[in-house]
């Protein structure tokens, strides 16, 4: 196996396993989880999906390509507070937006524990780069675990994966990897359950 193929392999899990990508999905998977019904729970979906991942995604894209930032994942630490706090206030627009609809309670639920987690993710980042692919890939296995049962605790191979990728292209450092799944799992899990 040449050194070009776990390179291939980590960048191709740092795309696919993406915190954009994964916080796209992932209301998807609840809103149709929440309502038993696969159209409703679809635009329920996306409209968590536009204001937690589409819109902030969006921004960050713009701001790459105004050269603003240094790329999608915001590799310099010292600009990612502000693209992360908006994004907060965009999430937050989209809870009030849900609330005032009556979105179900186990959508609402998700919004609030994505917010939690990237409240705390974007304080950290702002001190020290903490890997918010490894956040969101632990409070996205969290959340499926609770939701859709105990089995997919097995998604712990892909947060593991992502890990791997982020710390094989020297995007982050193994403790920045474990502090993110740390926090993904002890914010979005926790409350979560709570309030589903």
């Amino acid at each position: 196996m040449t050194k070009a193929f776990p390179n291939r392999l980590a960048r191709l899990l740092t795309e696919v396993f993406a915190p954009a990508v994964l916080a796209s999905l992932l209301p998807l998977v609840i809103g149709v989880h929440a309502t038993g019904s696969v159209p409703r729970g679809l635009a329920w979906g996306l409209l968590a999906s536009l204001f937690s991942a589409i819109l902030p995604y969006t921004l960050i894209w713009y701001g790459v390509r105004r050269g603003r930032l240094s790329d999608r994942h915001i590799g310099h630490r010292e600009q990612r507070t502000k693209p992360l706090a908006v994004g907060l206030v965009l999430v937050l627009v989209g809870l009030g937006l849900q609330l005032a609809l009556h979105a179900p309670r186990e959508l609402v639920a998700l919004v609030v524990a994505h917010f939690l987690g990237g409240l705390v993710a974007t304080v950290v980042n702002h001190f020290w780069k903490l890997s918010v692919h490894a956040a969101v890939a632990a409070g996205t296995m969290a959340v499926l675990a609770l939701a859709l049962g105990p089995a997919l605790l097995s998604t712990a191979v892909l947060v593991a994966a992502v890990g791997w990728s982020r710390v094989r292209l020297r995007d982050h450092t193994t403790p920045q990897v474990i502090a993110g799944a740390v926090v993904g799992l002890l914010t979005t899990g926790p409350v979560f359950a709570l309030l589903r």
